[in-house]
């Protein structure tokens, strides 16, 4: 789950900057307010990628996922692309949890067909 999930978060990372850019464009916001927000949500997701597994991760994951929709507010295309992470984000814990159960059967059936070693 951890490979899967901090990969959608790195890409994340990007589509923030890229949206921090397109915001500057935005007269009524400050270069200072949109690189504060940008750089601390790009900060998040970088943080996520080591916290994913932890207690608390997956929630505070989709807690980014509902901010970068709601960042649709300031730039319109956001709403799409937050979306669309949003689906990869749940994609990346709905598999990656498959896949962890899948390893810790097949770990399970593999360590009780070895023959002892005595």
């Amino acid at each position: 789950m951890r490979t899967l999930c901090s990969s959608t978060l790195i890409g994340e990372f990007f589509i923030i900057g890229f949206a921090g850019l397109v915001a500057m464009k935005d007269p009524a916001l400050s270069m200072t307010t949109v690189w504060t927000v940008s750089g601390v949500a790009m900060f998040l997701c970088l943080l996520l990628c080591g916290l994913v597994t932890r207690p608390g991760g997956v929630a505070l994951g989709w807690a980014l996922q509902i901010a970068l929709i709601a960042s649709g507010f300031v730039v319109p295309t956001m709403f799409f692309m937050g979306a669309v992470f949003a689906a990869l984000w749940w994609a990346s814990v709905h598999y990656g949890r498959k896949i962890e159960e899948a390893k810790a059967r097949f770990a399970a059936r593999t360590d009780s067909s070895a023959p002892d070693a005595a």
